[in-house]
């Protein structure tokens, strides 16, 4: 076979924006069966359990890649830093996973794409960030978006509603301790302690609920670990190979497949209130990742969003390319 009619040559052909696309389409798809396992599962199992079995096959799938890397490399003095973010991102999964069994798949995704809004008002509040009028004004358009799907004063906000937006305060936070880890730490070590710290912390609070997982159970936990570890592959190809403002949009998708998803298995029909308002959001938020990036003065593909929670999609920075290989692993 001529090396220009190789499979791998044929898709380096591709132009790099729809490589990306493809890439964050099939990612969005992975978090979306992840939420859909959670809710399947969550009828044999509390989610607290669910959590630390999702982290802890995670753990298993990606420690061949700890193991292939020089242990002197996770050096680091901000291990107060690390455990920090380990419980917030414990906690955002927590919530997260509760209120999958409680609320509508669509409603609780919609409601995810509040994170930016909140990682905004936190970089600008403690880590001194200058956010100007522009990204103050998305900001606030993007809550009005949040108002819109929630009408408050026509519904009730009631326990769920608080615990997912809980959730996303939760991101928030984890988001900016990456973004300060970032100043020290390269981010394969922040994913170190990530895996590292998050499985045993897990474990916590699933003890107070634990039952014994039956055996086709175990089956369902082992496929969320692994669709998280390939959603996360999925999104960091797609963030190396095209710039946020290519492939970012693409994120919508999750919306769309959660809403398919929770139509035909579960019977969850979104409203046109909640259609409305995740484009209000959304919009919002790809605003100020574009002025994330056009005020930092870099490459718009080194300043894009990161997962930090699954199911809930880009919300946090990005590392530096050289890093993202490293991170495929998780």
């Amino acid at each position: 076979m001529p090396p220009d009619a190789s499979p791998a040559a044929a898709v380096s052909r591709i132009p790099a924006p729809v490589r990306g696309a493809l890439w964050m389409v099939l990612s969005c798809l992975f978090f979306s069966l992840m939420n859909v396992v959670v809710r399947r599962v969550a009828g044999e199992l509390h989610p607290f359990e669910i959590a630390f079995f999702r982290n802890a096959f995670g753990l298993l799938f990606i420690l061949p890649w700890f193991w292939r890397s020089n242990l002197a490399s996770f050096a680091t003095t901000r291990i107060r830093l690390y455990g920090f973010r380990a419980l917030t991102s414990t906690g955002a999964m927590l919530c997260w996973f509760t209120v999958l069994t409680m609320m509508p798949i669509a409603e609780v995704t919609a409601l995810s794409f509040t994170v930016p809004l909140f990682a905004t008002i936190g970089a600008a509040l403690f880590l001194g960030e200058v956010v100007r009028i522009r990204r103050w004004a998305a900001t606030l358009v993007g809550f009005t978006g949040a108002m819109i799907i929630l009408r408050p004063g026509i519904e009730t906000i009631d326990f769920p509603v608080i615990l997912v937006l809980t959730a996303s305060v939760f991101i928030a936070i984890s988001i900016l301790c990456v973004k300060s880890a970032l100043k020290t730490d390269s981010a394969h070590v922040i994913i170190f302690y990530a895996a590292m710290l998050m499985t045993p912390i897990s474990l916590v609070p699933a003890l107070f609920f634990w039952t014994a997982p039956a055996p086709e159970t175990w089956a369902w936990l082992a496929a969320l670990g692994l669709m998280a570890t390939l959603a996360h592959i999925c999104l960091n190809r797609a963030f190396a190979i095209a710039d946020v403002t290519a492939v970012l949009p693409f994120d919508f998708f999750r919306l769309i497949f959660v809403a398919f998803l929770g139509l035909v298995l579960f019977g969850e029909r979104p409203d046109i209130w909640l259609w409305m308002g995740s484009a209000v959001i959304f919009c919002a938020t790809l605003y100020i990742a574009h002025r994330e990036a056009v005020t930092a003065g870099e490459p718009v593909r080194q300043t894009v969003a990161r997962p930090v929670i699954d199911g809930a999609g880009p919300a946090g920075p990005a590392q530096d390319e050289d890093d993202t290989e490293k991170e495929e692993a998780a």
